[in-house]
């Protein structure tokens, strides 16, 4: 098999180890495999630097293992050709594991040319991950801090969530604060509340009648304090991307093609219904501007995971479950698809319920978040904004049948149904 790459080296990457192979072809075409072993502390990473520069290696093949390829990353990507490649796409021959084996492996695939890169995003965009996925999990603290305190506050028999829509809002911050410093008189805590839920006072006096203990009052007052702590935690990673965002190099208005900076790629998304400022920042840290990165809006979606999965075997379909994909992009997608679902005489509000009323809820918000990543996909790629379709768009496909089907419906009623054609104003 010809080779495509002079010299190249395959590194199988440890939590404190890196097994290396160098692969390297001499003037009669003859190959040299060269071993070493390297620690996985910085200056070890600069010894195996050193020694691949002294083999004269130009690509680098890593599989993507948890976190640990990260650093060698760091240190290699703006020295070397690097490939971060999928575990399962070089899976060697079974009953030859080894370390050293394995880099063999990965240097022969990659100095043959069949390894296929991973899509790794410029340090910007991987900087904004970090910090939108780390706002999700704070987020997610402070869902689970809330029930607890819900928990709490049931146990205590305090019924205010009976009562109070939001019970961590101004009026119930200001009642829990008051029972947390010993107050127990239900009036004197209804009368805390606030606009609207003045209106309901005489039932906040009921629901605030509960049996509080010293016990009750430690917990609230801890779960409170971790409470306010994730909300000011949440509040620096937004601060946080908005400086990152706002430290973006000015480049003028690009081309149709060319990536666009994340601020406007930002105001461009949120002209798509369900998406808010937050989800923007989320979607665009996870597929980034340059759509030239995916051949098609096909090829994104797959990439996510919220594409129909495709096992076939003799002319049968097995299943169409969606594969494994990007999970954060899903998972921001699903929210803002059932968001989108919510709205109001918009094509996505039509597609859902559609799809909802057949095959459930759950797999209508795949099917609407998946038509909203393919819009993404052109909206950034050609720099236009969402261009909704409208609510009645599917009715407009397929008419006759459309007719059908309600003549149908009808019917069952029983209903004659005569339908006579209306005659075209002229």
């Amino acid at each position: 098999m010809e080779s495509v790459h002079r010299s190249c080296v395959g590194l199988d990457v440890h939590k404190k180890s890196v097994a290396a192979c160098v692969r390297r072809l001499d003037s009669s075409g003859k190959v040299h495999k060269h071993f070493r072993q390297f620690g996985t502390m910085t200056g070890e990473l600069e010894e195996l630097v050193a020694w691949l520069k002294s083999h004269e290696v130009t690509h680098v093949a890593m599989e993507s293992t948890g976190v640990y390829w990260k650093p060698i990353y760091n240190l290699l990507e703006e020295r070397f050709e690097v490939l971060l490649v999928n575990a399962q796409h070089i899976k060697h021959v079974s009953g030859r594991k080894t370390d050293m084996k394995d880099c063999e492996w990965i240097a022969q695939l990659l100095q043959h040319g069949l390894l296929e890169a991973s899509f790794i995003p410029e340090r910007l965009q991987r900087d904004l991950r970090d910090l939108t996925r780390s706002r999700v999990k704070c987020v997610e603290q402070r869902t689970g801090v809330a029930n607890r305190i819900h928990k709490v506050l049931q146990d205590a028999n305090i019924k205010l969530s009976s009562v109070a829509t939001e019970i961590l809002g101004v009026s119930g911050r200001s009642m829990i604060r008051a029972i947390i410093a010993g107050e127990e008189d239900p009036e004197k805590l209804a009368n805390l509340a606030r606009q609207s839920l003045r209106g309901k006072i005489p039932q906040l006096k009921e629901a605030l009648r509960g049996k509080v203990r010293d016990h009750h009052r430690f917990l609230l007052e801890t779960l409170f304090e971790q409470l306010i702590s994730t909300e000011e935690t949440i509040e620096k990673y937004s601060k946080r991307i908005d400086e990152l965002l706002g430290s973006e190099p000015f480049v003028e208005r690009a081309e149709e093609d060319k990536p666009l900076p994340f601020g406007e790629a930002t105001t461009l998304l949120r002209t798509m219904p369900g998406i808010s400022r937050v989800a923007a920042h989320a979607i665009i840290a996870e597929t980034g501007t340059d759509m030239s990165q995916f051949p098609s809006a096909g090829h994104l979606c797959s990439w996510c995971g919220i594409s129909a999965g495709n096992n076939e075997s003799g002319g049968k379909q097995r299943s169409a479950k969606i594969p494994k994909g990007n999970r954060w992009l899903r998972r921001i997608l699903v929210e803002t698809a059932l968001s989108a679902g919510r709205s109001k005489n918009t094509y996505l509000s039509a597609q859902y319920r559609r799809i909802a009323s057949r095959r459930g809820r759950k797999k209508a918000a795949v099917a609407v978040a998946h038509s909203m990543l393919e819009s993404i996909y052109h909206m950034l790629k050609r720099h236009v904004e969402y261009q909704d379709l409208g609510p009645h768009h599917f009715d407009t496909l397929e008419p006759d049948r459309l007719t059908r089907y309600l003549v149908k419906r009808l019917e069952n009623l029983g209903h004659k149904v005569t339908l006579e054609p209306r005659a075209m104003s002229a």
